[in-house]
């Protein structure tokens, strides 16, 4: 045992888990082939024995004793190894969380922290120092050093520091292999030590969180790709205007106050500076973008894939309509499949709350960083989905020797110097560059040095020479509050003190649900959202040099962001759709919203049941959250079945379809047809003619010149051109924005974007029909190659599977080393904008690449018959029972019973551990 612990009753261990035999010796076998996949996969001729795979296990019962505490504290863990925690003061119960976390999850923790301080060649290589150049660039760790330092309450950091203490007070004493297997394999190629914590590693977390939420930041440069191929009304045609009349926002009443000058929900008429939609003077700036592209695709997706598609569902139902009589809230944001999960389940409980004791709250939590961020406390509960606000801006700046041009003038650049330390190797040392804009991420990119040179612009604008460098104006790179927001909800009683707590919540911007055990719902839009200068609308890069673009001092202030309390209709849905009509506010959020399908179908869903007479149930809340009906489909179908197929295999296909109810089953033969259907009418319409830098990465096509959608003809000259793109972040990913797309187009059925070249197999298609037709084909054998020629054996879930891969060995270590820690593959159901939003990138393939990463519904005042589930298990060792014991449950959409009060917790705890002080 670590010199700093003792145990009174043994280590709860593999063996020690209360698993059948058959379990418990797959278990064993599973440990043996670590070893051999260890020795084997990277060479080393290396002995491992069981015990040292099984050395870092977390010892779940005893005692163990910890410097700093002034009492005890309770660790309870039920069968899942979900920990419940009780303590005697704050300071106790934050410094057992991070001692809890880092029994669990330190190798997370570990490589989360350097990801995000662009210290990721320390622990694993040379082939990091690109990523950790352009976060040093981004100055994630510096910014949080500065709101740890200036901005964040004493109360917060004295948290932050306990939490910190804890995490020291388990590392104390271990080795690397004491602590997971991971670093034992690193261990064989790298001298690699873990360091101590600190309360900045935690505050560091937030800017990662806030980066993959960060809004339209790939839609910008999309658009701008775009203009290399592509007129303005094409791009229009491709970005739709958000369907209000279709899809409800979140809010549908209200606006800012002539009176008062604040959001009021009763408001008719709102008043205040408008928003602009005039367009930047760089629209055209063109494939050199595609650069800062592919180097956004390099930074780590903990969250989503870079942005793309990042999603979540959440409502809460008012007591007036429910069986219980009080509000129902469910939650089930839409992240990054990864092993393990990105949550961590916890209940933090004061045992008596005082002034020194404020906590009884339990929920999600994020492993290194303290407190609860989803989940509920003895008088509220509430949710998060992504608001989508705009917080990013692209600046196009010329540079002059040491500065750069504005209003006439040259300015100093602001820059310091980064030492990335390097593995095995020699430190790489580079120089950050600023502007008032804010850093040069062209800096990091050689091609980018020379963004701009084809770009129009207008006379006034400083002579392109060589182009302009491109700096990112982004929110979350000023210190703010966020760290302190997340203290206060877990300590809010009410509205009042819940909408004080999402003041604080200014990066990233979520949309935040509510509901109390009065019987009181609400919600509110939170965040710092800038207010941009007359003349810019954040869709297109801005020029720099001029001070008539960019963002005015102040955001928009936070008692004239959207809200609801109690409205008429007794629930509220978000599920990243438009927050507020931009007809009735008068500040941009932004122009790209998610397109409302997920969110409109709740809201029907809800409707319905009430409209009906029925009273909506826990398990009304989860059977919604599995739904997976699919809107593109409901409106395709028809058509398709319309189309006379001359082709027997492809007719045999398309009488799939007959019948079929639009739902996305795992064993649906239908669904796995319909979206190869879809997939294909995709790239015929429009993957084809997008540049090469936004479709998938090695796709070679002989496509047509730039100013064309058409047919080839006589004049034309095809050009063969490969694509750039890593598959799940290509175009068209198949979203619900391209459900607009297509929506918009339906009745034209001679438009220019039906034309489709002709193929070696195929002819050029003019019309809406014959590309329908040529897609049904494509779609037939691309799946007798896939699943087979026999259509009966199809299904939607042998396309579309979920593969859990460990990180970090799991996605870079030796294969057998992979095959070892990942897990999968599963069958799923549901898709790309279905309120099941098992995503999928419809230009990269059937692959899941996004999820509902855990799912939640909340008996708001009756809280131990709320249910929730994680993706995979509290544990992040790769041979604990608790790796992935809720995955197969997650799969089938079932929730587990989530104890809250003393006796329910009681009553399913399997394994309590006491912390005492040394």
């Amino acid at each position: 045992m670590p010199a700093n612990t003792t145990a009174s009753s043994g280590s709860s261990g593999l063996a020690g888990e209360k698993t059948g035999k058959k379990k418990g010796r797959r278990a064993r076998l599973i440990v043996i082939v670590l070893v051999l996949a260890l020795v084997a996969g990277i060479g080393y001729g290396t002995f491992w024995s069981v015990t040292t795979v099984r050395a870092s296990y977390p010892q779940t019962n005893g005692s163990i004793k910890i410097a700093g505490l002034a009492g005890n504290v309770d660790v309870k863990r039920d069968s899942y190894g979900i920990p419940q925690l009780y303590a005697d003061s704050d300071t106790d119960l934050f410094r057992a969380q991070g001692f809890v976390q880092a029994q669990d999850r330190f190798w997370e923790m570990d490589v989360r922290r350097h990801m995000t301080a662009g210290r990721l060649s320390e622990m694993f290589g040379s082939g990091q120092v690109d990523t950790d150049a352009f976060l040093r660039t981004l100055g994630w760790r510096k910014v949080a050093q500065e709101e740890y330092d200036t901005v964040l309450s004493a109360d917060t950091k004295k948290n932050l520091q306990a939490y910190a203490d804890g995490v020291n007070a388990y590392l104390k004493g271990r080795d690397g292999k004491d602590i997971s297997v991971e670093y034992a394999a690193l261990g064989l190629t790298n001298d690699y030590k873990p360091t101590k914590w600190t309360p900045v590693d935690s505050v560091a977390w937030l800017k990662a969180m806030a980066w993959d939420l960060r809004g339209n930041m790939q839609d910008e440069i999309d658009r701008s790709l775009m203009t290399s191929r592509l007129s303005q009304k094409q791009i229009k045609d491709l970005y739709p205007a958000y369907p209000y009349d279709k899809h409800r926002p979140i809010v549908d009443q209200g606006g800012i106050s002539q009176v008062t000058g604040a959001f009021d929900p009763a408001a008719t008429n709102s008043a205040g500076p408008g928003a602009s939609t005039v367009q930047g003077a760089t629209e055209g700036v063109t494939t050199q973008l595609a650069s800062l592209s592919d180097t956004l695709d390099e930074i780590p997706a903990l969250l989503g894939p870079n942005g793309n598609g990042i999603g979540s569902n959440s409502w809460v139902v008012s007591g007036k309509y429910t069986t219980t009589d009080k509000p129902l809230l469910a939650n089930d944001p839409h992240l990054a499949p990864q092993l393990p999960s990105l949550w961590y389940q916890m209940g933090l409980h004061c045992r008596q709350l005082s002034a020194t004791c404020q906590y009884d709250t339990a929920g999600y939590t994020f492993s290194g960083m303290p407190g609860v961020i989803i989940g509920h406390n003895q008088d509220i509960a509430w949710g998060f989905t992504n608001l989508g606000a705009d917080v990013t801006d692209l600046f196009l700046e010329k540079v002059s020797g040491d500065g750069y041009q504005y209003d006439g003038k040259v300015k100093p650049f602001v820059t310091r110097e980064e030492t990335i330390k390097v593995a095995g190797g020699e430190s790489r040392h580079i120089t950050v560059r600023e502007t008032n804009n804010g850093p040069l991420v062209s800096d990091r990119s050689g091609e980018l040095e020379k963004v701009g040179q084809k770009a129009p612009v207008t006379n006034s604008a400083p002579d392109r020479a060589d182009g302009y460098a491109v700096a990112l104006k982004w929110t979350a790179l000023e210190p703010g509050h966020s760290m302190d927001a997340v203290f206060e909800l877990d300590r809010a009683k009410d509205f009042t003190t819940f909408r004080a707590a999402a003041e604080h919540f200014e990066v990233p911007s979520q949309n935040l649900i509510y509901a109390d055990t009065k019987g009181n719902i609400g919600y509110q839009a939170p965040g710092k959202i800038p207010v941009r200068k007359q003349g810019d609308d954040g869709t297109m890069p801005s020029p720099g040099w001029t001070s008539a673009y960019g963002w005015k001092k102040d955001p928009i202030p936070f008692d004239q962001l959207p809200y609801e309390y109690n409205p008429k209709r007794g629930y509220i849905v978000t599920a990243n759709q438009a927050v507020i009509d931009e007809k009735k506010y008068p500040y941009l959020l932004t122009k790209d919203w998610g397109y409302g399908t997920r969110s409109q179908r709740i809201n029907d869903l809800i409707e319905s049941k009430i409209k009906g007479g029925g009273k909506i149930s826990t398990d009304d809340m989860q059977k919604m959250q599995m739904d997976n009906t699919s809107e593109i489909a409901a409106l395709l179908v028809p058509e398709l079945m319309k189309i006379n197929v001359s082709d027997k295999s492809v007719r045999q296909a398309q009488k799939l379809l007959e019948g079929w109810d639009y739902t996305q089953e795992s064993d649906s033969a239908a669904a796995a047809y319909f979206n190869a259907v879809w997939r294909n009418i995709l790239k015929l319409a429009f993957g084809d003619k997008l540049p090469k830098e936004m479709r998938v990465k090695g796709e070679c096509l002989t496509v047509l010149p730039a100013d064309s959608t058409g047919p080839v003809d006589e004049q034309d000259k095809p050009v063969r051109e490969c694509g750039q793109r890593a598959a799940d972040t290509a175009q068209p990913d198949g979203g619900d924005r391209w459900y607009q797309v297509v929506a918009g187009l339906m009745d034209d059925k001679n438009n220019d974007w039906w034309k489709s070249p002709r193929s070696r197999k195929d002819e050029a298609t003019t019309t809406r029909d014959e590309l329908f037709g040529r897609a049904m084909a494509d779609a037939r054998w691309e799946l007798t190659a896939k699943l087979g020629k026999d259509t009966s054996t199809w299904s939607w879930g042998r396309l579309h599977q979920l593969t859990l891969k460990n990180q970090t060995l799991g996605t870079e270590g030796p294969d057998l080393l992979q095959r070892v820690l990942n897990r999968g593959p599963w069958n799923l159901g549901g898709g790309e904008a279905a309120v099941d939003a098992t995503g999928w990138n419809a230009a990269g393939g059937y692959e899941v690449v996004w999820v509902p990463s855990m799912r939640m519904v909340v008996n708001v005042g009756d809280w131990d018959k709320s249910r929730w589930i994680n993706l995979t298990g509290a544990s992040g060792h790769a041979f604990s029972a608790h790796y992935t014991d809720q995955t197969g449950k997650w799969v089938n959409g079932d929730l587990l019973d989530w104890s809250f009060g003393t006796n329910a917790v009681a009553n399913s705890t399997k394994d309590t551990l006491t912390l005492k002080p040394s």
